[in-house]
């Protein structure tokens, strides 16, 4: 099998080996986002066995991953723009996996915030390596589309970690839940490894050249406005994201009645439905669009968040849970949507010699605000509201955050305006580099 796999990658990879590795990294990343996220439908049972408080909740599901995996990420992207991604990546899934399982032998609050610290540092070396990966096994026509259908590891791991966890959480435990998808994760390593690590910038045509160093790329990014309109607006659309895919379960369980079990399979259902449908249709129309005006790729998703706000409002303040599941499926997906378009913006903001560097920056930005604050401001906000709300806290404090969704279209808006000449600005940059080095 790695005979046939290293045959099929001698010379240009062929589309039947490339979607081979779109098909491994988007496994990869669905277990990426099962050990993330699985932790929101197991809050329940958390929060009754170790008396843990709203705020405590949001700690052990946001910061506590957040502060590891976003330190960390910058310098394993770094190690990543010089050395195998493939091999970064394949140790990064071992290492999160495990902690994933020994979260299920934790016993108290300090405990498991250290365990997933744990699953943090793992994930650190699952993304960055992988969007650089993809950007020189894709050519630029197709990118967006490719790195859309990998960010389909979002909503289905979602899905599974949602649905997964509430179906063994009660036949067996929740315990048992961390157990069995750590360890599950561990045989995608052997498939992981056996990806052949591609030439690099052999979509761009330029000379490899020395690499860049993090204050070169520091500096090349500091002085593109775009960068940190998409930078920032996606942070600030993920709090959001993240806070929902953490507390939206226990939402449903709260102010509905359902079951852990019920509340897996609705919610489950529309994080796959829903994502599915707007990381597809993002990706689409940024390949489609993009390629005539680069301020699409961030004019699209601003768009799509504006349109989030009024159909959140509705569906939170529903009275029935089947009028609530519907109306959030609309901005569920229109929520997603943005990942095809920013990612691919992201990445021809940069030589490919800074691909795995950039993108790293940007984790860093997006899921230090977006992982780190969106999940504990959220819980905070739901304590706040306690006193006044009593059971209901969870809804309001939801709505609240919908008002992240308008601040992210508006810096959205401001990457727009500078997104067309920053990407040629980055493009003369790149052919005076290559012209002034010999290639």
């Amino acid at each position: 099998m790695t005979q046939r796999l290293s045959a099929a990658t001698a010379g240009s990879p062929t589309l039947a080996y490339r979607s081979y590795v779109l098909a491994v990294l988007v496994a990869v990343y669905t277990f990426n986002f099962i050990d993330r996220q699985i932790v929101g439908i197991l809050a329940v049972p958390i929060k009754s066995e170790l008396a843990l408080s709203d705020s405590q909740l949001g700690l052990m599901g946001g910061l506590a991953f957040a502060l590891f995996y976003t330190l960390l990420g910058i310098p394993i992207a770094r190690l990543a723009d010089r050395v195998s991604r493939v091999r970064i990546m394949t140790v990064a899934l071992a290492l999160w996996c495990v902690m994933t399982a020994v979260c299920g032998l934790t016993h108290s609050f300090g405990q498991l915030f250290l365990a997933r610290l744990g699953v943090g540092v793992g994930e650190a070396g699952g993304v960055a390596p992988a969007y650089s990966l993809l950007c020189d096994y894709f050519p630029s026509r197709q990118r967006a589309r490719a790195l859309s259908v990998y960010s389909f590891g979002i909503p289905v791991g979602s899905a599974a970690g949602i649905v997964l966890g509430g179906f063994i959480t009660r036949w067996m435990s929740w315990r048992m839940a961390f157990f069995i998808v750590g360890l599950a994760g561990l045989l995608l390593v052997p498939l992981l490894n056996m990806v052949r690590e591609p030439a690099r910038e052999s979509n761009e045509g330029a000379g490899a050249g020395p690499r860049p160093t993090l204050g070169q790329v520091a500096s090349h990014l500091a002085r593109l406005p775009s960068f940190w309109g998409l930078s920032m607006g996606a942070a600030t659309c993920s709090m959001m994201g993240y806070g929902l895919f953490f507390w939206m379960p226990s939402f449903l369980v709260r102010s509905f009645a359902l079951s852990l079990t019920q509340a897996s399979l609705a919610y489950g259902a529309l994080v796959l439905v829903g994502g599915l449908a707007g990381i597809w249709l993002g990706g689409m129309m940024a390949d489609r669009y993009g390629e005539r005006r680069k301020a699409a790729y961030a004019l699209i998703p601003a768009i799509a968040f504006l349109a989030t706000v009024p159909f959140y409002v509705a569906g939170v303040l529903s009275k029935s849970v089947e009028a609530c599941l519907v109306v959030l499926l609309l901005p569920t997906a229109l929520g997603l949507v943005w990942l095809g378009p920013v990612l691919t913006a992201i990445q021809h903001l940069v030589p490919p010699g800074m691909r795995a560097t950039a993108s790293a920056i940007f984790l860093f930005i997006n899921n230090l605000i977006g992982i780190g604050l969106g999940t504990t401001l959220i819980g905070a906000l739901s304590d706040a509201f306690k006193l006044r709300s009593g059971v209901e806290s969870l809804r309001y404090a939801i709505l609240a955050g919908t008002g992240f969704y308008v601040v992210a279209a508006l810096l959205l808006l401001f990457a727009a305006r500078h997104l067309d000449d920053d990407w040629y600005e980055s493009r003369q940059r790149l052919t005076a580099k290559s012209h002034f080095s010999g290639d």
